[in-house]
């Protein structure tokens, strides 16, 4: 599509995107926010990281994330994910912003092969999945050059060891407020605001 799109432009067609109507409890499936993705992902264009690339989307889901570096230009984007439904929910966003430059896959993360040259995710925080977190900062510095991915805040002394002791370095973090609706029942206020950082990370 457009390259050199604006960022609002961009967060504009993201908000476009359906997300998740009954997400998974045991997968920690939680939408990130079209405002957001679209930083995340502007950032990273405006860093060299997208336009061109190829680009893997890691737990996709809706595929907020895959979608957004299509249109800001991506050479090649694979978004993965174990779920069929997100993935089929992930199809359809696309298709309704005419993108063609999108593979889909069915795909546990640790079964991910091949490399490419930036990931992005937002991976479980590792609440309900002890180690989940992990799980998905190994495999996306194995396969990427370099990765922009999301955590929560309170972690961040974990994170970074953890990103060390894979062979990764830190260029860039920024905190953010990770505002999430009301997804299960026992969850008691309409909205959440999660303090989250966003890290991008290259290879040693």
């Amino acid at each position: 599509m457009r390259r050199g799109m604006d960022k609002k432009s961009l967060e504009i067609l993201l908000q476009r995107c359906a997300t998740y109507p009954e997400p998974s409890l045991a997968l920690e499936q939680y939408p990130t926010p079209a405002d957001l993705a679209a930083e995340i992902i502007y950032h990273a264009y405006l860093r060299g990281d997208v336009a061109g690339k190829r680009v893997y989307d890691l737990g996709c889901g809706p595929g907020i994330f895959a979608i957004g570096c299509a249109i800001m230009g991506a050479k090649e984007v694979k978004g993965f994910d174990v779920d069929k439904k997100a993935l089929a929910l992930a199809r359809r966003n696309a298709e309704k912003l005419g993108l063609r430059n999108i593979a889909f896959i069915e795909m546990d993360v640790k079964d991910i092969r091949g490399e490419c040259d930036t990931v992005f995710q937002n991976p479980p925080f590792g609440v309900h999945r002890p180690g989940a977190d992990r799980e998905f900062l190994k495999k996306a510095l194995e396969v990427g050059k370099v990765v922009y991915t999301i955590h929560k805040a309170e972690t961040g002394g974990f994170v970074r060891k953890y990103i060390k002791d894979l062979g990764g370095i830190v260029t860039d973090v920024t905190q953010r407020d990770m505002v999430l609706p009301r997804l299960h029942e026992f969850h008691r206020k309409e909205k959440k605001r999660v303090r989250v950082y966003v890290y991008r990370v290259e290879k040693e």
